[in-house]
């Protein structure tokens, strides 16, 4: 079976470090599904505004080339402890495929390549192949009552705060930008296995800004610089 992507996911996040690790969890989160011809027309999206989430199964493009591992070590898990990677969420896989679900937010009839959809809550990369988009169904994937392990509470979340030299530029920041550079960072992006180190300061790629933090020991995650640049991560 030969597949190609008919789509490619153009997000606020600029690299894997700060993205989050599943869907929904940065609601604030956006981004765009722009089309592959012929795959993106009119007739292939008919009817789609009517699904308020959708599935992605998209590609695992930065991180294929190394290969699959059969065991993995999650990061619920501290990092230190393996487990099967068919028991896991790893980008290690050996079709080096990953399933999110999103909330299309809109469709963009009139885009200038093609039709394309606005989507929220991503968890996904700038640049992630898609190789399709199905609609999610709530009275048969809605499974409350579903056990799921070691990840059945949700992550933690770290307090967000802001340097002096940093605050003005935040509070200039639409609002929306705001809100995902908060509720991505209070995440805690740093590896889970050797990250403790509360004076090193972490730097990443979203909304089109680099954003400097330090995480400290208590859980605080104290924002140091926020920088306009350019490639990383679609603006808002």
């Amino acid at each position: 079976m030969k597949i190609e992507p008919i789509a490619t996911v153009r997000s606020c996040f600029g690299e894997k470090f700060a993205a989050p690790r599943q869907p929904g969890l940065c609601p604030a989160a956006w981004g765009r599904l722009r089309f592959h011809p012929p795959f993106g027309g009119p007739q292939a999206l008919r009817g789609i505004e009517g699904f308020s989430h959708l599935w992605l199964v998209f590609g695992f493009h930065r991180t294929a080339v190394r290969g699959w591992h059969p065991t993995v070590r999650p990061p619920r898990l501290g990092g230190n402890t393996r487990v099967g990677v068919f028991a896991s969420r790893s980008t290690f896989r050996p079709n080096g495929l990953g399933l999110s679900l999103v909330r299309l937010e809109a469709v963009d009839w009139n885009a200038a390549g093609g039709p394309e959809l606005e989507l929220g809550g991503l968890d996904l990369i700038d640049g992630t192949p898609v190789f399709d988009v199905k609609p999610y169904l709530p009275y048969a994937e809605a499974l409350p009552e579903a056990a799921a392990a070691y990840a059945a509470d949700p992550p933690r979340r770290l307090e967000v705060a802001l340097a002096a030299g940093a605050a003005a530029t935040f509070d200039a920041l639409a609002p929306r930008v705001r809100e995902v550079i908060r509720q991505a960072l209070s995440l805690d992006p740093r590896p889970a296995a050797g990250a403790t180190d509360p004076g090193r300061i972490h730097g990443t790629a979203m909304c089109g800004h680099n954003i400097r933090f330090r995480i400290s020991d208590e859980g605080l995650c104290l924002i140091l610089e926020i920088v306009p640049a350019d490639a990383s991560g679609l603006s808002i």
